[in-house]
């Protein structure tokens, strides 16, 4: 009990700048908390005292702001860092090293009793805040889930899910876009930290539109004047375009910024 405790704690010094001692993490870690409590009420889950895992697993909720349900199946090394508002089902797995920030649901979308309803989670996965993960499928090992993203399929490892419904970002195939998007003059590299894909690839797009619509009236302002300079026929067709009117800034407004 104590090694694991020992690790638990030395997993938060690790990860969180913030800590700085073994005794400020034991006495004001309310994550630490909620593990040490859920590790009591499921072994009374599993030993069939229900009520008294339930029980304690509803202090627990009321000492942390955390809610995990005794039933729940947690690897060591997990840190719930702030993780006021968290929510853990009872068919929840949550596999070695996963990090899960404040505000995630491990819920589910079935009434069945006795069916696997919640997620499992690999090891090494990060759920940010806010994230919600909602069915009995499995978050791949080392895989990200975004803040705020709602996940309801499954999440390959070491890929990326943000958005709502979340698009999955495989990780070679990120690699892939920002090496793409840093020629067009944009990088796609805080995807996976704090935007929507869909929004910045449309930025992009129009960015990349009135980039062309500047350069193609630069080019028939040029045409005009040098027909006017030679007095030659005016070359410049009647509906030739040498002002902009791509309205790039309202487009980007709309998209988000």
């Amino acid at each position: 009990m104590f090694s694991r405790l020992r690790s638990d704690v030395q997993c938060i010094l690790d990860r969180d700048p913030a800590a700085r001692s073994t005794w400020e993490v034991l006495t004001c870690y309310p994550g630490l908390h909620a593990l040490v409590l859920h590790r009591r009420a499921h072994w009374f889950w599993i030993h069939d005292l229900r009520w008294l895992g339930r029980f304690v697993s509803h202090l627990s909720r009321w000492i942390t702001g955390i809610e995990i349900h005794p039933g729940a199946r947690i690897g060591e090394r997990v840190f719930f860092d702030h993780a006021m508002g968290v929510v853990v089902g009872e068919t929840a797995e949550i596999g070695d090293g996963c990090t899960i920030y404040q505000g995630v649901t491990l819920g589910g979308t079935s009434l069945y009793k006795g069916a696997k309803r919640h997620p499992t989670l690999g090891r090494d996965v990060v759920v940010g805040a806010g994230a919600k993960v909602l069915g009995g499928f499995t978050v791949g090992d080392g895989a990200k889930v975004g803040s705020n993203a709602v996940v309801t399929k499954p999440v390959p490892p070491g890929a990326t899910a943000v958005g709502n419904p979340a698009r999955i970002i495989e990780a070679a195939d990120d690699a892939k876009r920002e090496a793409a998007a840093s020629k067009m003059g944009f990088s796609a590299y805080g995807v996976t930290h704090n935007d929507d894909p869909l929004s910045l690839a449309m930025r992009g797009l129009i960015d990349n539109a009135a980039l062309q619509e500047h350069q193609i009236a630069l080019l028939w302002k040029a045409v005009a004047s040098l027909a006017e300079a030679r007095s030659a026929i005016n070359c410049v067709p009647a509906d030739a375009a040498q002002g902009e009117s791509f309205e790039a800034e309202r487009l980007t407004q709309l998209v988000g910024k």
